[in-house]
């Protein structure tokens, strides 16, 4: 976003908290300053380019290593929720395109790391770790979007082989990632239980890109189509038919990691209005005197405390009591980023006519965190989840 992201301990208050142990706080302090000092992401430049250029950035630096298990290259013997969180979130408060580019090495390759064969974790999970290999998941369709279990595209098996045919669309890291993780219908049974998983490398012929698709928040961004393309039957990630079981296990994972980011974001644009708030001088004050200032100041730290308290909730849950986390990763997701959109709207409010200009940090994180509300679960399906876990609880 800038290199002049605000430093106050506030910002590591909640490291503290007794979700987190040593490691966590060592982990969150140091890319604190990693980011600070050599973060430096240009806006206006090719933004696939600027992608690339952040994974292997990353890769060097090593964060990407909390992607995969230590088995294969990373940093631990089993993602951790907690690490995954405090990494998105410091992230996102630095710049929102970095934590993209996190994001989705963990969330492309997620599913080798919990379905793969041996061999397909060997392939793909070291290169993810150093940032050589761009991941991606293709989940989505034309037709298919919040309802998974109509999915359309196709694997019709042939000897050794899987034949796949269909599109994907709004797949992240479309058009620049290395290989793909795509779900398709396979047929073995009706609805989501004929559903498998498999890896597509990007070169693989009948694999192309068929649009790009630009939105407001600048990201590599693609519709995939299939037409007559072959893989090999060795490069699917778990058992015909369960796909649509590795896909839910891969969401669940980094739900609350989609959480942190938007918390990221509040966090970046509270500290941008405090800042502008104590600054700004109006009518012989400053726009911090007013009480209707000082109203909306609290309604957004409390927001932020209240969204980083779910949100580490359900990391330590998964983490330290090894729970399914379904419905508290659900209210982490839904919380956290409509609660940002208001933080964020506000903070943009304080900056006045200043806060709407193009490339202004606050618009900008108007604009980032408007699809956290949709990608991984929109806000609507996330109430589904949690009335849905509720009702099943009894």
């Amino acid at each position: 976003m800038s290199d002049i992201t605000p430093h106050n301990a506030r910002n590591a208050e909640f490291l503290a908290w007794p979700f987190f142990d040593d490691a966590h706080r060592r982990l969150g302090t140091e890319l604190d300053a990693w980011c600070s000092r050599e973060l430096k992401v240009d806006h206006h430049a090719d933004t696939d380019a600027t992608c690339v250029a952040l994974v292997r950035q990353l890769g060097r630096a090593g964060w990407l290593k909390y992607c995969v298990p230590a088995s294969h290259g990373g940093a631990l013997e089993t993602l951790d929720s907690r690490a995954l969180c405090v990494l998105r979130e410091t992230l996102a408060r630095h710049d929102g395109l970095a934590d993209f580019a996190f994001a989705m090495q963990g969330l492309g390759s997620g599913a080798i790391t919990l379905a793969g064969s041996d061999a397909l974790k060997q392939r793909y999970l070291p290169r993810v770790a150093s940032g050589e290999a761009i991941a991606a998941f293709a989940l989505s369709e034309p037709n298919a979007g919040s309802d998974v279990a109509a999915m359309a595209c196709a694997a019709t098996p042939d000897g050794d082989d899987y034949v796949l045919n269909g599109e994907k669309t709004w797949i992240s890291n479309g058009g620049i990632a290395d290989f793909y993780c795509v779900f398709v219908r396979t047929g073995e049974a009706p609805g989501a239980r004929g559903i498998s998983a498999f890896v597509v490398d990007a070169n693989t012929p009948g694999l192309t890109i068929a649009e790009r698709i630009d939105v407001s928040a600048p990201h590599p961004l693609a519709r995939l189509k299939f037409e007559n393309c072959r893989v090999s039957a060795s490069q699917r990630l778990g058992e015909a038919g369960q796909g649509f079981k590795v896909a839910m296990m891969t969401l669940d994972i980094f739900r609350a990691s989609v959480a942190a980011a938007a918390l990221g974001f509040a966090r970046r644009a509270l500290d941008e209005g405090l800042a502008r708030a104590k600054s700004r001088e109006m009518f012989g004050q400053t726009l911090a005197d007013f009480q209707i200032t000082q109203a909306a100041l609290g309604d957004m730290a409390t927001s932020v405390d209240a969204a980083a308290l779910l949100t580490y909730r359900a990391a330590w849950q998964r983490d330290v009591q090894g729970q399914r986390t379904t419905r508290e990763a659900a209210m982490a997701k839904m919380f956290a980023t409509e609660s940002a959109q208001q933080v964020i709207d506000r903070a943009l409010q304080m900056f006045g006519g200043a806060g709407v200009v193009s490339g202004a940090i606050v618009e900008r994180l108007y604009r980032e965190i408007r699809s956290l509300r949709i990608y991984e679960g929109a806000t609507e399906v996330q109430k589904l989840i949690i009335a849905r876990e509720l009702l099943k609880d009894g």
